[in-house]
């Protein structure tokens, strides 16, 4: 169905995810949404109108169908990005590469994101290039079950069955994924039963009243839900939840009014630019991510405004080309069933074989310029609390007995809190073995030891971490020790209501410093280290190392009461550089390497002694 005032919505849809990606709108990623909306819409009409004609559906010509329209597109953009990724990428980030092919191929991605936890509304680190092909996945799997449960439903009662199984499924839907966008908000994000409501509301516009009266005020309010979401929601927006009622009601609006739009966006609708974009659609989506991921990874940084606008003027033209040369003439040619199915099937066999290619291309080895190699494994090692469950995580509040050194030493040091305070481990690990004292790990990730409120994110709840520093009082308070090393990650994004930083910081520091203060003699703030703005493995594997030290110096926070140790001074001089002695300094874009901590116990030692703490 190609009314023009769907394929303004189909426009409208694709340029808020477009806009999302590039970094120019916050809430553009429910665009997705309406997708769905539209599709759930237009794929229940179409199978209904035929169980009314003709008493049942034609499974095999509805599944070829959908391959011939949705497959030809989604494996061209698929097989060109892994092929110009397997030549862009380092070499290190080749096995993820080829696995996030592979699944984006079988049209399971959404659920291996959510198993490899790929927080799509945090894709400040290296995503998938390939990430937004779970949205595909999603579709694929409603096509798969749709016909059948439309079918089934209308064979036991025909259409008012079908108006009430869609109306319990939507129903269940969403109220599980109210439940697991509160819970388990990665799987609420990406899986098919938490994001089939929205499906099935586009399904029930059909069985509304055909003599209902739609109002022109519909579709204004439509638009103001749906511009209003696009600007105020954000990453931190829990989402699916209630949040997506504003996009999907508002995309439902507008389709329950289509016939009786206002003649100024019904005019608009129908420009042939905005005509345009609705028909390049769906290549624009499948080519967007590839085009702005590719270059920011081959260049170690993100993208600029000028390289943003460029990119987004190249997916475009490929969009056109794509649509021109492939979905159209695809379109009016007739294939066989078998030609079409033997296509496919070969398409999908080629790409795996593409994705385990890839996978085996994989080098667990960094080689700068000047010669000097490392070993993947070796700079990637977290420290061994990550192993033996000492160093908790999302949903982990109890910290369990995690002593190392002497055991039961009469002189005791607690580390405490998050993987900035773990990442210190190995050197005091190694100073406890030699000084013969014990050392209680007291860690968790995303959780400061500074008890600064944080934005509530994904699977990040900052109850969680409330609960968790509770636990960590009460065994400072048992343990006694000789002195508490507390510190954490200071570039969390600030929650509304503070006037800077330092600010927010010194809130948390000031409330952990009370809590402490009668538990132990000495409470020592270990300043966060120097923050890399890239990746540095990663950028180490594709670039000389010197391009590779514009690691920047994290200015030191500290309220009175703590005693401060600085360690900026032992990683840098006039930079920060990347390789430091011979050791590769940083084991990601935040985290110094378990070899450089170690390297650093010396310093930590002379300056934990010039702060008067006895060793030993």
């Amino acid at each position: 169905m190609r009314l023009p005032q769907i394929q303004g919505l189909r426009a409208l849809a694709v340029v808020l995810v477009l806009l999302y990606h590039a970094k120019f709108l916050p809430g553009g990623y429910i665009g997705v949404d309406i997708f769905y909306v539209i599709s759930g819409y237009l794929i229940t009409s179409l199978l209904l109108r035929e169980c009314e004609k003709s008493g049942g559906i034609s499974f095999a010509r509805f599944y070829l169908r959908r391959i011939k329209r949705l497959l030809p597109a989604s494996s061209l953009v698929l097989i060109i990005t892994a092929l110009v990724s397997w030549w862009v990428f380092p070499s290190i980030l080749r096995q993820d590469l080829g696995r996030d092919i592979a699944a984006a191929s079988l049209y399971i991605s959404n659920y291996f994101f959510a198993l490899w936890q790929m927080d799509y509304q945090n894709l400040d680190a290296l995503p998938p290039v390939v990430i937004h092909y779970w949205s595909l996945a999603v579709e694929e799997q409603f096509y798969l079950l749709w016909p059948l449960i439309i079918y089934l439903l209308y064979k036991f009662g025909k259409r008012r069955s079908v108006s009430a199984g869609i109306a319990i499924i939507t129903l269940i839907s969403f109220l599980l994924s109210l439940y697991l966008t509160a819970i388990a908000p990665m799987w609420a994000f990406y899986s098919l039963p938490t994001r089939a409501w929205e499906l099935g509301i586009g399904a029930l516009i059909l069985f509304l009243p055909s003599k209902m009266k739609t109002s022109q005020s519909y579709l204004w309010l439509a638009l103001i839900a749906i511009f209003f979401s696009a600007l105020r929601f954000s990453d931190t927006t829990a989402f699916p939840g209630t949040s997506a009622l504003y996009p999907v009601l508002a995309t439902a609006l507008a389709l329950v009014s289509l016939s009786n739009w206002p003649k100024l966006v019904d005019a608009f609708s129908n420009l042939p630019f905005i005509q345009w974009l609705g028909n390049i659609s769906y290549p624009l989506y499948l080519w967007h991510w590839p085009v702005l991921v590719i270059p920011s990874i081959h260049f170690g940084r993100s993208l600029s405004i000028t390289e943003r606008i460029l990119a987004i003027v190249l997916t475009l033209l490929l969009a056109d080309l794509t649509h021109r040369y492939l979905e159209q003439p695809l379109r009016v040619r007739e294939f066989s069933q078998k030609r079409i199915i033997s296509c496919a099937v070969l398409v999908t066999v080629v790409t795996v074989i593409l994705s385990l290619l890839i996978i085996n291309s994989q080098s667990d080895q960094i080689t700068l310029k000047s010669g000097r190699q490392f070993t993947l494994n070796s700079v990637l090692a977290k420290p061994s609390i990550y192993l033996d469950g000492c160093h908790l995580e999302n949903g982990q509040n109890l910290p369990p007995e995690c002593a190392y050194g002497k055991i039961n030493a009469q002189r005791k040091v607690v580390l405490f809190g998050d993987s900035h305070a773990a990442q210190w481990f190995p050197a005091l690990e190694k100073l406890a073995m030699e000084n013969s004292f014990t050392l209680i790990s007291l860690t968790k990730s995303a959780c400061p030891g500074p008890a600064v409120r944080k934005v509530d994110k994904g699977d990040y709840k900052n109850s969680d971490c409330s609960k968790w520093r509770a636990h960590v009082y009460k065994r400072i308070a048992k343990i006694r020790p000789d002195a508490v090393l507390v510190t954490g990650m200071q570039y969390f994004q600030r929650p509304a209501g503070y006037q800077s930083r330092t600010q927010w910081w010194q809130e948390g520091e000031q409330k952990t410093l009370l809590a402490l203060q009668g538990l132990t003699p000495k409470i020592i703030y270990i300043a966060d280290t120097p923050h890399p703005k890239q990746d540095i493995p990663s950028c180490l594997s594709v670039k000389k190392a010197r391009n590779c030290d514009n690691t920047e110096k994290t200015p030191s926070i500290m309220v009175d009461g703590y005693q401060l140790l600085d360690p900026t001074p032992w990683l840098c001089g006039s930079t920060c550089p990347a390789v430091l002695d011979g050791i590769v300094v940083y084991r990601d874009a935040s985290h110094i390497s378990v070899n450089m901590s170690i390297a650093l116990s010396s310093q930590m030692a002379r300056a934990l002694r010039e702060l008067g703490l006895d060793l030993g």
